[in-house]
């Protein structure tokens, strides 16, 4: 025989309840089944809170005595055929009259005793049992409903309801046994004292009726069928990546559920696991999915951690004074201190030095803890020997479990590495003397990125998923879209965002929906705050996320420390953090640091060109530059190339508006020929060597003429066409010494220079034509440079280079 349990969430309604239903008609195809069920969703808390309003005298009780009795027959109006409905409905009714007159009988005396409570509450369960037992036999099945109230019996022990358990061994056996029906339906929380009153067993009451009707017939099995999968590595709601735990020892889930996993409460399934008969939790609305398997003996797996949870709301008691030193009794008075006010304790450590000792309770008790016990101790508090209690709130135990820890070392370290990674402070450590958990007192601030990080570090995917934030949505931003969503498997695309709007979404934005979704942004003002996007990116606290600045706004490159500290990684072809001072370079490097992030702009010089990781890698392996010629500008070296052919016809103004019709440069070709770009980067490449530059201290030849640089863009072209037999000498010159004009940046000995050079068949570049870009890096090792040559921009390419960095951030 196997018992079945299903909880409020799964009989919330009719449809929830076919579900059940469907369930249970396949376990029935296996064996004998006892199904107990708890009160449809709400309804207990209902029946409390008109239980309250009678009490008050306060007549709304009717009013929610009637909202309750609708839902019921609402769900025997959709659940049962309609000739099967009236008994069941006149039964509902029946009962509901019973309840009517019972509250009427608590609003005239104005009195809810305990035990009248008991007998309000019942009624969720005796009616949701009672309509699924007729829907059952509307099918033609063989089942008898059964009142839990007659067979589980419990006395009082200490103004406590305890289960007389011979009783209920004897009451099961004249129930179950011996019968040839296949199906027995139970009320589940309920059941009565030795005079017949209805009683009640508490929280997690329906479990516990499963777990001691599944002791008492010893059966194969219990199900406890509940609106999640089974128990999981985290809280899901932390950490949406949770697995499900499929099995696991009956020690590790009681620890689990100590410190807060909410599937099983472990009184209550204390008489199963000491028949060692497994648990199996699965979820009603997933009933072909995962479940957990909780059982004596589990298979042994790979890694012996099975799970995170965490209780927040707590206080810390500190119990401090010399006087503790080599005197006994100090911890049995205190801990009997709190037990006489009944404040539980949820963990406890203590200094070798016995100078000090830490409780954590519930942050509720903490005041009544304070008063009693510097009450109790206030002789040794005016003697000196004891410091006042001291009272800590606003933290949380974050709890790492598995079985035989003791056995796998370095789970501690691991575990606190983790935190330390993230920059969460530990206020306390404690170890369970099974060495089945070990816990960690946090800020419950912290609480949530502790547990998301610790998740990280034992349960991540060889394949971690990457949670990626994206600012701009220009050329760049839409092409690193396309090359995500052609190659980013394990990649998560959680915002995005421009000046005009955001998308975000935690689990992930589909990407097919983005560009749609910024077209109706189109036509929107330009007031959208980055800064609003990173908070509510840092607020989020997912694992490996990563800032990608696909723009070029100084604003979002002043952000990157900011990011960087909180621990997210940033990507980015933005030039403007690197090239801009010293102090912001150094700033976001240390930052990085501090937050043990990852900061990647190998597209800041040559897009997806490997010039900056290059240059890198010569550095670690100690080698030493001594000259970098960079050829760093697509357009400019397209407008020299084409002017310098000895074929060519046309006018320096011809050349450079065609670069401008084709694309190639900005809509001002200024900005082009005025160097700023080169500039940028041959200032990201000297401090990529060492050399602390700044842009003042470039050597920067300005080779337009002064008329070039002023007026609109029109008047710059006839300035040049003015001006054309000034860049013919130019070319002129350079030909005669048999070499052509390039704009280049030069990098040696710490001093940087940009401007038009020319050069000789003997330098690298003299054959390059077109866009390309190009970098030839003189060092110790290679006397003969290396030269690093290809296209050096457009978006693709540009996005492609972003991407990679992007995977380098997988840790």
């Amino acid at each position: 025989m196997q018992v079945l349990k299903f909880g409020g969430s799964s009989v919330a309604n009719a449809t929830n309840m076919n579900k059940v239903v469907e369930i249970t008609l396949n376990a029935l195809s296996n064996d004998k089944t006892i199904l107990v069920a708890s009160a449809i969703g709400g309804a207990t808390d209902a029946l409390i809170a008109i239980g309250r309003l009678a009490e008050a005298g306060n007549p709304a009780y009717t009013d929610k005595l009637a909202e309750l009795e609708a839902r019921h027959l609402q769900i025997v109006g959709e659940l049962l055929p309609h000739y099967f409905q009236e008994d069941i409905t006149a039964e509902v009714k029946e009962r509901f009259r019973e309840l009517a007159n019972i509250c009427q009988g608590v609003s005239c005396i104005r009195e809810l005793t305990p035990r009248t409570l008991d007998l309000i509450m019942s009624f969720g369960e005796l009616l949701s049992t009672r309509i699924l037992a007729a829907k059952f036999t509307s099918m033609g099945i063989s089942c008898k409903w059964i009142d839990s109230r007659t067979i589980i019996r419990t006395k009082q022990e200490a103004q406590q309801n305890v289960v007389d358990l011979e009783a209920l061994n004897v009451a099961a056996e004249e129930a179950f046994s011996n019968t040839r029906t296949k199906l027995h339906v139970v009320p589940g929380f309920i059941a009565s004292d030795s005079e017949g009153r209805t009683t009640t067993l508490g929280r997690g009451g329906s479990d516990y009726t499963a777990s001691l009707l599944a002791a008492a017939i010893s059966a194969r099995r219990l199900e406890i069928w509940t609106d999640v999968c089974g128990m999981m590595t985290a809280d899901p709601r932390i950490v949406p990546e949770a697995k499900t735990i499929e099995n696991i020892s009956y020690r590790a889930a009681l620890e689990l559920s100590h410190f807060g996993a909410k599937v099983v409460y472990p009184p209550t399934i204390q008489p199963v696991v000491s028949k060692a008969i497994p648990i199996m939790v699965k979820n009603t609305f997933d009933p072909h999915g995962k479940g957990t398997l909780i059982e004596q003996n589990p298979p042994e797996s790979a890694s012996t951690v099975k799970g995170i949870s965490s209780i927040g709301h707590l206080a810390l008691l500190s119990m401090e004074g010399s006087g503790m030193v080599g005197i006994p009794g100090y911890s049995s008075r205190f801990f009997q201190v709190l037990s006489q006010q009944g404040i539980n304790i949820i963990l406890i450590t203590q200094a070798s030095s016995v100078h000090t000792m830490l409780v954590a309770i519930e942050e509720k008790d903490s005041d009544l803890a304070k008063r009693a016990v510097d009450e109790f101790f206030a002789y040794e508090i005016s003697l000196g020997k004891l410091e006042p209690l001291k009272v800590e709130k606003g933290y949380s135990i974050i709890s790492l479990v598995g079985d035989d820890m003791k056995f796998q070392s370095g789970v501690s370290g691991r575990m606190f590495e983790a935190l330390g990674n993230k920059g969460i402070t530990i206020r306390a450590i404690a170890q369970g003397s099974s060495e089945r958990n070990v816990s960690a007192v946090v800020r419950s601030e912290d609480c949530n990125d502790a547990v998301s990080a610790i998740h990280e570090e034992f349960f991540s995917e060889a394949l971690q998923k990457l949670n990626v934030f994206i600012a701009g949505y220009g050329n760049v931003g839409k092409e690193l879209i396309n090359v995500i969503a052609e190659n980013g498997e394990g990649m998560n695309v959680v915002g995005i965002c421009t000046t005009r709007g955001e998308l975000m979404e935690r689990s992930g934005i589909a990407l097919a929906d983005i560009p749609a979704a910024f077209a109706a942004m189109e036509n929107l003002p330009r007031t959208h705050r980055i800064n609003d996007f990173v908070e509510r990116a840092m607020a989020l606290h997912l694992p490996n996320s990563i800032f990608v600045d696909c723009t070029s706004d100084l604003a979002i490159a002043t952000l990157y420390p900011t990011i960087l500290s909180a621990g997210i990684s940033v990507v980015t072809c933005n030039k403007i953090a690197n090239s801009l001072d010293m102090n912001l370079y150094r700033q976001v490097r240390s930052c990085a640091r501090e937050g043990k992030a990852s900061f990647y702009y190998d597209t800041n010089v040559g897009a997806a060109l490997p010039v900056i990781r290059t240059l890198n890698q010569m550095i670690s392996s100690g080698d030493t530059i001594e000259r970098i010629d960079a050829l760093v500008s697509g357009t400019l070296n397209y407008i020299f190339s084409e002017y310098c052919k000895p074929s060519c016809g046309e006018t320096f103004a011809a050349i450079v508006k065609k670069a401008k019709q084709m694309g190639y440069s900005e809509p001002d070709p200024r900005t082009d020929l005025g160097g700023i770009d080169v500039l940028r980067k041959a200032l990201i490449l000297a401090r990529e060597t060492g050399a602390s530059v700044e842009a003042e201290d470039v050597l920067r030849e300005e080779f337009l003429p002064e008329e070039c640089r002023e007026g609109d863009v029109e008047s710059f072209f006839r300035a040049l066409e003015r001006n054309e037999p000034y860049f013919a000498k130019l070319r002129e010159d350079a030909a005669a010494k048999g070499g052509k004009i390039r704009y280049l940046a030069v990098i040696e000995n710490n001093t940087v220079s940009i401007g038009l050079k020319c050069i000789t068949a003997e330098h690298p570049f003299f054959s390059y034509e077109g866009t390309d870009s190009a970098v030839s890096i003189s060092t110790r090792f290679y006397p003969y440079p290396v030269v690093i040559k290809g296209a050096g921009a457009g978006a693709r390419i540009t996005a492609g280079g972003v991407y990679g960095n992007i995977c380098l951030c997988r840790k």
